[in-house]
This record gives C-alpha cells, sequence and structure tokens, in this order.
C-alpha cells in the first residue's frame, strides 16, 4: 500500500513548479504564444532586449546556460538577423551581443504576446485576489533570490558604481513611457490605463516645464537606460511633486532607486521647495520602502480601482526645510 508523500518544501515545489510549467505553456511555448521561438530563445532575446549588460558571458552567466548551448543559439540568431556580435569595447576578450532592428522587432513582439497571455491569466482571478497574488509571487521571488545570492557585495559595489545620472536626451522621454508600461503590466497586471498617463505626464513635461525648478533623471548602466524619476512643480505653492520613479527590473538590487530619490529631494531643496510629495499605490512595496528611508511620512490613503486593478492609493511628504534625521 502506497503512502502519502510529506508536504516537505521540495515536494512543494516540485508540484508548483509542475502546476506552473503547465500553466503558462512552458513545454510548448513557441505554440501557446504563437511565436517562433522556444522558451530559452525568448528569454535570451528579452535579456537582450531590457538588460543593462550584454556580453555572452553575462547571458551565460544571467541564464545559466552552456556556453556551447548559448553560442549555437545566438549564431543562429545572427543568420536570422535578429542579433550583431563583436568584441566588447571593455574588453576585447568578451563577445557583445546587440539587438537589430528585426531583434527589437521580435523582441517587443514576445513581451507583447507574452503581457496577453498573462492578462488572460489574471481575468480569471478575482480582483480582490489579484494584489495579494503579486504579492506572494514576489515574495517567493525574493526568498529564493536571497537565497541563491546571484553577486557578492564587491561585485554589486562595482556595479552600482558603474551607474551615472544625466539629464533625458533624445528618446528618453518616450523610453519613460514604454517601460512604465511595459514594467508595470508585466509585475503587476496594469493596463493600458496606466500607459496612457505616463504618456500625458511625460507630454506636459516636455511641452511645458520650468529647467530651474523641474527635472528629469535617467540613471544610465552600460550606456543604456534603467531607471527614470521627475521632479514637477506642485499645484499647491511652495510644493514639488515626485513622479514615476522606475528601475529597470534587471537592473535591481544596486541601490538605482535611492540615488534617483536622492536626487529629486537634493534638487527640490536646493531651489528652494518646502515640501515634496508623491502619489504611488500600496503593492509598491520596494519603492515605499525608498520613500521612507529618505523620510518621506504616509500622509493619507484612499482605495481605487484604476490601470484594471483594485489598489489603495497612498499620498506621502517630505518636509525639506530640515534634512532627515
Amino acid at each position: 500500500m502506497a503512502t502519502a508523500k510529506p508536504h516537505t518544501p521540495i515536494h512543494e515545489m516540485r508540484a508548483f513548479n509542475r502546476f506552473y510549467t503547465n500553466l503558462i505553456g512552458a513545454l510548448d511555448y513557441s505554440r501557446h504564444l504563437y511565436v517562433p521561438y522556444t522558451l530559452t530563445e525568448s528569454r535570451v532575446l528579452y535579456e537582450l532586449a531590457h538588460a543593462p549588460r550584454t556580453d555572452a558571458a553575462d547571458l551565460r552567466s544571467e541564464l545559466s546556460l552552456d556556453a556551447g548551448y548559448l553560442s549555437r543559439l545566438l549564431a543562429k540568431f545572427e543568420r536570422d538577423g535578429l542579433v550583431e556580435r563583436a568584441p566588447s569595447t571593455d574588453d576585447p576578450r568578451r563577445q557583445r551581443i546587440t539587438l537589430t532592428a528585426r531583434g527589437r522587432d521580435a523582441a517587443e513582439l514576445l513581451d507583447e504576446r507574452s503581457r496577453e497571455s498573462v492578462g488572460s491569466l489574471l481575468t480569471d482571478v478575482p480582483a480582490a485576489d489579484r494584489a495579494r497574488l503579486a504579492s506572494a509571487m514576489r515574495t517567493v521571488r525574493e526568498i529564493l533570490e536571497d537565497g541563491r545570492g546571484r553577486r557578492t557585495r564587491r561585485e554589486r559595489h562595482e556595479s552600482a558604481a558603474d551607474v551615472t545620472l544625466r539629464e533625458p536626451g533624445p528618446g528618453d522621454l518616450g523610453w519613460i513611457v514604454q517601460r512604465n508600461a511595459a514594467v508595470y503590466a508585466a509585475e503587476f497586471g496594469w493596463n493600458t490605463d496606466y500607459e496612457g498617463l505616463v504618456a500625458r505626464i511625460v507630454a506636459d513635461f516636455a511641452q511645458d516645464h520650468d529647467p530651474h525648478l523641474e527635472r528629469v533623471w535617467i540613471a544610465e548602466f552600460d550606456g543604456r537606460p534603467v531607471g527614470c524619476v521627475m521632479c514637477v512643480r506642485d499645484e499647491a505653492p511652495g510644493t514639488a511633486r515626485l513622479r514615476l520613479l522606475l528601475v529597470e527590473p534587471a537592473a535591481r538590487g544596486l541601490g538605482i532607486g535611492d540615488r534617483l530619490v536622492a536626487a529629486c529631494v537634493e534638487f527640490a531643496r536646493g531651489v528652494g521647495y518646502r515640501e515634496l510629495t508623491l502619489w504611488t499605490n500600496d503593492v509598491l512595496e520596494s519603492a515605499r520602502g525608498i520613500y521612507q528611508r529618505h523620510g518621506f511620512v504616509l500622509v493619507a490613503e484612499k482605495p481605487h480601482r484604476s490601470f484594471g486593478a483594485d489598489l489603495v492609493g497612498q499620498d506621502w511628504l517630505l518636509p525639506l526645510h530640515e534634512r532627515p534625521s
């Protein structure tokens, strides 16, 4: 007589893996998303489109791929006109991989199909459970990432030192709109209403802003934008508003969010604002932690339904007449 298997962590993780790979169609990924790429090929294209580093060695390390397999996969992409390969400018011994225009189109198609697929999954989840689901998934990811210890402290420090903050250049404002929409759709299932909001905020800034009192920062790593934040005038006299803080998922853990918020706070204080305010939502736990570290305090909360989700909006405030302790 067979005995029931104990519900150990290993048993539960294997059960979850079988359930989830079946749910997302991982075993027949190309048919599931109606694209000519396997799950591994799709993931490599995603990393090339979004990750800060695109050397072959970094791809191999990030995705834990066999060197020979990755080399064959990249050779296939090169034959199909999706990527270009050349020696790295930093180290000729390393091979730099960049997407061609055709490759970026393929990556964007995959991103769009993936968002649609996840969105269809979420339609079967009651609205009241979606925030709980997202929070549970984020908890699983954070626990396992901490356990794996992907980067040593030294590697994190060296990577963080390579991040620069700069003013936006041509195309950067469009990047802010596109990446806000894509990241929040992927992580929280937000719909295009959020993209419309971001587009209006960015368009208002581009059309009419006072460069002495308003500013945008782009965080750049390895020649690519990986984060952003805005400081704009609020309707209340003497008040500035922090808006659109974003850090690319692949660049998190380098302190970029803290640097962006610090730059915004110092700018607002330096030009004479009396206080800095912001509006966010309770599901953005990492961002709220950053705001708290810089002295922001929660002053109001209100449930609302926006971007296709039930959320709790939060108003945060930082007085600027004295530095936070």
